[in-house]
């Protein structure tokens, strides 16, 4: 059960540390997609927000407003659009936050990168042009029915290499984040195979990682192991370091993959 609530943001723009974005972009607080490997819940300092995180949406309802303000002042660099939660909440149909927030940054000379895991994206393709936006899509797996286990309320694979194939035909760059890869669950060359696919048709760049215990995430994937792939789960912290012969082999498999496909790749957080 989501729960569903509203706030009031002093700020819209955050400072980003990841790779390529300059500011963050969240219009929601929380994530109804469940994802059980989810990162989010690491960067929270009160441990109960980080635990019911999954379990509720919090819509920031005077986000483009503020945002407007802040662009006036703002130096420029790349936004993304979201790297906390997805921007494509199934809650954004009715509120359109997300949306609004795309009409103003679509009239302003900031970039602006999204990724998401929605279909519902594809409602917004008329204010995502070329040339401003950049447009990627999360895929674990092509399987629909191990997606349903990990990433429950997100839309299904298929429908997520459909957004990238829909918006690689307008002229737009689009790019594929192929992870988190999970030991001995979503590592298999056919499924990695698949994936990268998707990527080759659509002439996106891909990017992959593995799965990466930060704080609580353990416990959040705990359970779904357990059940999937009993007596891994005490095996993960020493596949998953990055000199392991599992991260050695597997990231060798995903770039053999892309060499052979032509596909562009990189790591997404290079050491």
């Amino acid at each position: 059960m989501v729960k569903y609530s509203q706030m009031i943001c002093r700020t819209a723009l955050s400072q980003s540390r990841l790779p390529g974005l300059r500011y963050s972009l969240n219009p929601y607080m929380g994530c109804e997609h469940g994802c059980v490997y989810c990162y989010s819940k690491s960067i929270f300092r009160d441990r109960q927000l980080a635990l019911n995180w999954g379990k509720f949406v919090k819509s920031k309802q005077n986000i483009p407003e503020v945002l407007e303000r802040e662009l006036e002042h703002k130096p420029k660099g790349t936004i993304g659009l979201s790297t906390v939660t997805d921007p494509y909440q199934p809650l954004e149909s009715k509120l359109q936050l997300t949306r609004k927030c795309l009409e103003i940054l679509s009239a302003r000379d900031f970039p602006v990168s999204i990724q998401t895991k929605s279909s519902l994206i594809l409602r917004d393709a008329d204010l995502i042009e070329p040339g401003k936006f950049d447009v990627g899509v999360t895929i674990t797996t092509m399987d629909q029915e191990l997606a349903g286990k990990i990433e429950p309320r997100s839309s299904r694979p298929d429908a997520r290499a459909q957004v990238l194939e829909e918006f690689a035909s307008r002229g737009l760059e689009t790019w594929l984040f192929l992870g988190p890869i999970i030991p001995e669950i979503t590592d298999s060359r056919e499924s990695l195979e698949k994936v990268v696919e998707v990527a080759r048709k659509t002439g996106s760049k891909l990017m992959y990682d593995k799965l990466n215990l930060r704080p609580l995430v353990m416990e959040s994937v705990k359970p779904f192991i357990e059940v999937e792939r009993p007596g891994l789960i005490e095996r993960l912290p020493k596949l998953l370091n990055l000199e392991s012969d599992w991260w050695r082999e597997t990231s060798s498999t995903v770039k053999t993959l892309c060499a052979e496909r032509s596909v562009r790749f990189e790591p997404a957080f290079p050491t």
